[in-house]
């Protein structure tokens, strides 16, 4: 989150006191990001409000040097900061922070991906859960920490794969310590250079995909080739989605439905979840 606006025609900033999308426990976010400046110098500051508490990772042209690690302990105390993390290392945590998904508590790797609101990955998940239902081994490629392979995996087998090393050691320890879910195998593969092959494929009723912006058009043309009979694309850019839809289309796919997530609120921004039929 920024402390401020730039001004229009300008690369002047405008300090602001607040934001009215911000949830209640990042209220004070514009404030705590501003406190970072003082001692880090120009910096980008990400905060996410785990389930357990504010993360917070910074990016500055600073280090935490040892002149200045009395000023950012008594930023972390004041803001009750769970975990700080500056150029990737972390420098204070008092715990590692918590997402809670499903029946799993997932810990949050440092600067892992995350939808944007909390409602907005609800949402998402129901439209995939509805999706899927009554499939006995489903696929969720790009599955990030979980928020759909979690939720999927009290009805059904799933099988989960992202590129992110972290996020799917935080995922196979959230199963470990999970009870009352169907088998979940989680896989660091890089999708878009390793799709899974159409004989990989056709082990599953139904596959989640949840690109980046990019898209998957490697692994659309790979389910495309596939016999698998659901595919589920949640996807965050129109165009890419477009792209990636077309490719199951002209290979026998049928698009049943698409809907649209707003969760991007006063922005040009969508999310949408596409069903495709064989």
């Amino acid at each position: 989150w920024s402390a401020g606006f730039m001004e229009q025609k300008s690369h002047d900033l405008i300090a602001i006191d607040h934001c009215p999308v911000l949830v209640p426990a990042l209220q004070n976010a514009t404030q705590l990001a501003a406190a970072f400046g003082r001692p880090l110098g120009d910096c980008d500051v990400a905060i996410t409000a785990a389930d357990s508490g504010l993360d917070v990772s910074v990016k500055a042209e600073r280090k935490a040097v040892p002149r200045r690690m009395d000023v950012l302990t008594d930023v972390v105390r004041k803001h009750q900061i769970q975990r700080l993390t500056i150029n990737g290392e972390i420098f204070i945590a008092t715990s590692s922070p918590v997402m809670h998904i499903g029946k799993a508590d997932v810990g949050l790797p440092v600067t892992s991906f995350l939808q944007a609101t909390r409602k907005g990955e609800e949402t998402l998940a129901a439209l995939v859960l509805e999706h899927v239902k009554g499939a006995k081994h489903v696929a969720d490629l790009f599955c990030g920490i979980g928020p759909f392979a979690l939720r999927i995996a009290e009805k059904a087998k799933v099988y989960a794969a992202d590129n992110d090393k972290l996020a799917i050691t935080n995922l196979q320890a959230a199963v470990k310590n999970t009870q009352s879910l169907k088998p979940l195998t989680a896989q660091t593969r890089e999708l878009m250079r390793e799709p899974l092959t159409p004989l990989e494929l056709n082990v599953f009723d139904a596959v989640v995909v949840d690109p980046p912006r990019a898209g998957a058009e490697a692994q659309a043309k790979s389910l495309a080739k596939s016999k698998v009979k659901r595919v589920v694309m949640v996807s965050c850019d129109v165009v890419t989605f477009t792209r990636d839809a077309s490719i199951l289309v002209s290979g026998g796919y049928v698009m049943k439905s698409v809907t649209p997530v707003d969760q991007f609120k006063w922005t040009g921004h969508l999310e949408m979840v596409g069903l495709f039929e064989r």
